[in-house]
């Protein structure tokens, strides 16, 4: 299976390299330094004292790449419509498209029954331009339970794999899903097919929503914020807010929020990726993490007042 991997970032790079691990003829889009570093010298992931290369095509450009079986998108939230603008000519031929991206996809409501069946969500992809353009690709759902960092262009650092979840929005398992799930199994990773990807998203989401925003406001890591009694409770009715959305939406969560909550301590101190962002200086995810579930709150009339003050408050810091 020929797999073009769209931005070779911490999760993208890990992805592209696991993939030729497992046996795919990997392709990656990547720009800058990233993009000249795996030209000259490969693809270089680092796990522990394990240090592999790989040598993969690699260009700026989708159409300079051999055409693909599957795309993979990789990119933060609020390039989405950009990557899909620039990968359109790799997206022509109805391949499989994965999403392994925090946040929802673009067709989340598609057939999901209840208030808001098949209504476009702005906060993703502004006048529905990008989906425009992927009426034809077979959708896949992913959902990256793995912590990595780009420790240096073209160089990847795994410091925790638990697995990655695969599905299809209309609730099936394909042969070619099952295909793309057994290369990243062979790559190293486990892998697990669901019929009910969006429960799996949605559950992500949970956890992102409230800690991404709120460490890159405080400049705290995970332990420090559930440390704070304030933060901890402004967390918690985040939560709280969440789970009343989704109810609304007929999407329910495997556990309480108090159980997440505890499930967040066990996972110990982390930096989020949002924190990361703001450190650096790069765009935040706060449409994505954060904007669309304000944006499901305000279709559905449901109040969501903590949410909505970070979201102004994480919207003004990402703009400044």
């Amino acid at each position: 299976m020929r797999v073009m991997v769209i931005g070779a970032g911490a999760i993208g790079g890990w992805l592209a390299a696991t993939l030729a691990r497992g046996g795919a003829d990997v392709a990656v889009v990547a720009r800058g330094a990233t993009l000249q570093h795996i030209r000259d010298h490969g693809l270089t992931l680092i796990t522990g004292d394990r240090r592999e290369t790989y040598s993969v095509p690699a260009a700026m450009r989708a159409q300079e790449l051999p055409r693909p079986d599957a795309v993979v998108l990789a990119v933060k939230t609020h390039a989405f419509a950009h990557a899909v603008t620039e990968a359109s000519p790799a997206l022509a031929h109805a391949p499989l498209l994965v999403t392994a991206m925090n946040g929802l996809p673009w067709w989340f409501l598609d057939g999901l029954a209840g208030p808001l069946t098949d209504r476009r969500l702005e906060s993703l992809d502004p006048g529905g331009r990008a989906a425009a353009m992927l009426t034809h690709v077979h959708p896949i759902g992913g959902v990256v339970h793995a912590s990595t960092r780009a420790e240096a262009p073209g160089v990847i650092r795994v410091a925790a794999v638990d697995r990655l979840i695969l599905g299809e929005p209309g609730g099936i398992v394909s042969r070619e899903t099952m295909k793309l799930g057994q290369l990243i199994s062979g790559g190293g990773v486990e892998i697990t097919l669901t019929k009910d990807i969006r429960r799996e998203i949605w559950a992500k989401l949970w956890g992102n929503m409230n800690m991404n925003p709120v460490s890159a406001l405080t400049r705290r890591t995970t332990g420090g914020i559930l440390a704070e009694p304030r933060l901890f409770a402004l967390v918690r009715e985040m939560m709280a807010e969440f789970v009343r959305v989704g109810e609304r939406l007929g999407l329910t969560l495997p556990m309480s929020v108090d159980e997440r909550l505890e499930v967040m301590r066990r996972l110990g101190d982390f930096r989020t990726s949002m924190l990361n962002d703001v450190e650096a200086g790069r765009a935040l995810e706060v449409e994505g993490l954060l904007g669309v579930v304000v944006e499901l709150a305000d279709k559905l009339g449901e109040p969501i007042p903590a949410s909505r003050a970070v979201y102004a408050l994480a919207r003004g810091l990402n703009r400044g």
